[in-house]
């Protein structure tokens, strides 16, 4: 398959969290379908190593060395976004911060509201910003990486369940915002994957035993397609 003929010739993505695990690997899956892909994270090395990877396999991205928690950051990407290219067709909000697990009443108050800035009000800043370059795709998509602790009330996970289930809603009543209009809304809850968040939950399990992160990409290219 080539950039020509994917099924995502021509779109342009933005994916935050996109130099390592998911967010990774749904810029390399995406690319690999023809989009060019807008990779948004902290990290200029890591983001250069999967842009490499990316034109070693016939693709295209654009890196944007960003820390979500600069929110004037997010409107200056969606100016420079629009200049660049006219509009958005995808929106990956997969970036996120786990904090620190254990008893609520523990939780060091700046490590809270890490989570929550990170996991909460940057994608409110990426929706506040988006949504016109969104609109003006023919059919533009939003998708947020989920989690069952935004659902699933389970001790000790703290501040990221509290922000899983702000951004969850979130998602919802945006997407409700949006059902007259050509831009569709979805959560991804890919699960149990072997990622660096989920080894700092979970520090002596077997990620080789786990779905990796390329195992789940394809969730997030068919919430896209659909």
């Amino acid at each position: 398959m080539s950039a020509e003929t994917g099924r995502l010739a021509g779109r342009i993505a933005l994916i935050t969290g996109a130099s390592r695990g998911i967010g990774a690997a749904v810029a390399r899956r995406f690319a690999a379908e023809g989009a060019h892909v807008v990779l948004v994270a902290r990290t200029v090395g890591a983001l250069e190593e999967i842009d490499d990877q990316i034109q070693a396999a016939g693709g295209s991205a654009t890196l944007v060395p960003l820390d979500l928690q600069e929110f004037d950051k997010i409107d200056q990407m969606g100016a420079a976004l629009y200049e660049r290219f006219g509009r958005l067709d995808i929106l990956i909000g997969n970036a996120g911060h786990i904090g620190s697990l254990g008893p609520m009443s523990h939780q060091d108050p700046k490590v809270f509201k890490r989570v929550m800035e990170t996991n909460v009000i940057a994608n409110y800043r990426l929706i506040r910003s988006m949504e016109p370059l969104l609109k003006l795709a023919p059919s533009g998509r939003a998708l947020f990486t989920a989690c069952a602790a935004g659902h699933e009330p389970t001790a000790y996970w703290s501040a990221y369940a509290v922000s899983k289930a702000a951004l969850e809603m979130m998602a919802r009543t945006w997407a409700a915002e949006l059902t007259k209009t050509n831009v569709k809304v979805a959560l991804v809850d890919p699960g149990p994957v072997a990622t660096q968040l989920r080894r700092t939950a979970f520090p002596g399990e077997d990620q080789s035993l786990m779905p990796q992160p390329d195992d789940v990409a394809g969730l997030f290219l068919e919430q896209v397609l659909a």
